[in-house]
């Protein structure tokens, strides 16, 4: 973890070092104080020395403003280190994961993602944080406080002999028990957030079922695992803590009561044994704060093995076969023997030995039940999936061939679950071209038949869009997801039943404009309705993961009977509605 992770730290090194100096500094002037508060006590007011005293009592104000001075360094370094060593993470896990094919995020699931970008990121900053000053000041102080009080008397220094081992007997076994409660707290606060992100994000699903009790209900359940994970992992480091001051003050009083006998013995004088109360409770502390240290890192390592294993994670789709000088030259497609299956544990295939050549330029409809394979097949295309078995072909080569940036910047894809970011209409059709020109858009956005729409929205272009798109229909979203579509002038455009919510009259003009705006791409379209893609060149009639039959309405009429029944049953309804 620290080879996969100290990459991401090392621009913040001479913070980190500058860090460390500032807290080791902090803690040698911190532990000087006390020794000429000592000469102070023994000397100067055993001997009545007015100057002495003045003059030692500056000193100790000049070491105390050195070590505030060195303590605002450590903390300002820290800072800068930690903070910048989390963004840095959380940007290079962000970027691996914009390289995850669907497989990989499936693998993860996206509340978990978002959990391990900010929650376990945040944990690791702040551990940094806080190692950068503990973890140097502890140990500076613990050597050093006890090195100093064994120098001023060995003899009452074998306290330690008891105190060490019952500190070492506390806080071992919680270290080992704590470790595994945390993994388990992360997965809890991912499973929690998993029920938020889907609330959230299907709430008109969840008001239009009346189901917000039942929501209420699951977050309560995933809410009360996270509030009980979180007490059995900070209850195991809770008990720590009073025990450890048992310690520390059972080693205080046995200090107070031999070091009190060999004062009034006449070994040691009152000063030492007031410096050594001092060094005493330095010792106890700083191992208190190794532990807790320990505590807090043993949370830090879930969340780092959380982080390094997306770090880790292969993306399942890969340029390594492509050549990255190859762009596609036209829409042709090709399937040769494929099959292919969502999960290879699964014992059948979603499509099977679809074999099919489509040139370049044509309109094809695609029409098949539920769970025919018609998204699996046209997702192949740009790759966003991989075939498990034969090949797929755009533009002759098979789409291995090509870097994914190219194969999908001549691919277009609008999918059925059309999605639209939050900001400005105008930014969202950027996105199929960032150059263009506002004539552009308006000509996209009359092919897609969004312009009806768009001249009577207060802003036009620039109407704010919501998050998600909240201000606009489901047919209006379909609308402005073509018109980003065409922007992209693309060799392959794919609709994905992505008219289902405009009427048959839209319908038809949206086709009519891809014949006109797009002429020589090839068009595949994926409809429930015949009356959508009747007019294509080419139709497949996809049914249990194979292309059952294909051709024109016409040769479909005389040939397949699936298609023919569908056709039929649709015109019937059509008629009864009439």
């Amino acid at each position: 973890m620290i080879k996969k992770l100290w990459p991401h730290a090392r621009p913040y090194g001479g913070w980190i070092l500058a860090g460390v100096a500032c807290s080791a500094a902090d803690a040698v002037f911190q532990l000087l104080i006390p020794l000429v508060m000592s000469d102070i006590v023994d000397v100067g007011i055993k001997n009545g020395d007015q100057t002495y005293i003045l003059q030692k009592g500056l000193l100790m104000v000049l070491m105390a403003m050195a070590a505030l001075a060195f303590g605002l360094g450590a903390a300002g370094c820290s800072s800068i280190a930690g903070m910048g060593f989390g963004a840095n993470v959380r940007r290079a896990e962000y970027d691996h994961i914009q390289t995850f094919a669907f497989p990989n995020i499936e693998r993860f699931s996206t509340a978990s993602l978002v959990t391990r970008l900010t929650n376990d990121v945040n944990n690791l900053q702040m551990s940094l944080m806080m190692s950068m000053r503990l973890m140097v000041r502890a140990p500076v102080m613990l050597v050093s406080a006890l090195f100093l009080s064994i120098h001023i008397s060995r003899q009452l220094s074998s306290v330690f002999l008891v105190a060490l081992p019952l500190l070492l007997l506390v806080v071992v076994p919680i270290f080992i028990r704590v470790g595994p409660m945390f993994r388990s707290l992360q997965d809890k606060t991912d499973a929690l957030n998993l029920v938020v992100q889907e609330n959230l994000t299907g709430i008109r699903v969840v008001k239009s079922f009346v189901r917000e009790e039942r929501e209420r209900e699951k977050f309560t359940r995933r809410n009360e695992d996270l509030k009980d994970a979180s007490l059995r992992a900070f209850g195991a480091v809770v008990v720590n803590m009073p025990v450890m001051m048992l310690i520390v003050y059972g080693t205080i009083i046995a200090v107070m009561w031999f070091g009190g006998q060999m004062v009034f013995a006449g070994t040691l004088e009152p000063g030492k044994l007031t410096t050594y109360f001092t060094y005493i409770t330095e010792i106890m502390m700083s191992l208190m704060m190794v532990s807790m240290i320990f505590m807090m890192l043993t949370r830090t390592v879930a969340c780092a093995r959380r982080i390094v294993e997306v770090l880790d994670e292969v993306p399942a789709i890969r340029d390594e076969t492509a050549d990255p000088d190859l762009e596609v030259p036209d829409g042709s497609i090709d399937f040769q023997n494929v099959s292919f299956k969502y999960n290879q544990s699964n014992p059948e295939n979603i499509l099977q030995n679809v074999n099919l050549h489509i040139a370049s330029g044509m309109t094809v409809g695609i029409l098949g039940g539920t769970g025919s394979g018609k998204t699996s097949l046209v997702s192949l295309i740009p790759r966003l999936y991989e075939a498990g078995e034969g090949t797929v072909s755009v533009g002759g080569r098979p789409v291995a061939d090509y870097t994914m940036e190219h194969l999908r910047d001549a691919v277009s894809m609008v999918l059925q679950k059309n999605t639209l970011f939050s900001g400005t209409i105008r930014e969202n059709l950027l996105w199929g071209n960032p150059n263009a020109t506002e004539e552009q858009l308006w000509a996209a956005c009359r092919a897609a038949c969004a312009d009806e729409f768009l001249e009577r929205m207060p802003g036009g272009l620039d109407a704010d869009l919501g998050q998600g798109g909240v201000n606009v229909s489901g047919g209006q979203k379909q609308r402005l997801c073509i018109a980003r579509a065409i922007l992209k002038q693309p060799k392959v455009l794919i609709l994905d039943d992505s008219t289902s919510a405009v009427d048959t009259a839209t319908d038809a003009k949206i086709r009519q404009a891809f014949a006109s705006e797009l002429k020589d791409a090839t068009k595949i379209i994926i409809a429930q309705r015949v009356a959508s893609v009747c007019e294509a060149d080419l139709i497949l009639v996809m049914d249990g993961g194979r292309v059952a039959a294909q051709g024109t309405h016409q040769e479909l009429m005389e040939s397949c009977a699936i298609y023919r029944e569908v056709y039929q049953s649709q015109q019937e309804g059509a008629s009864l509605d009439a």
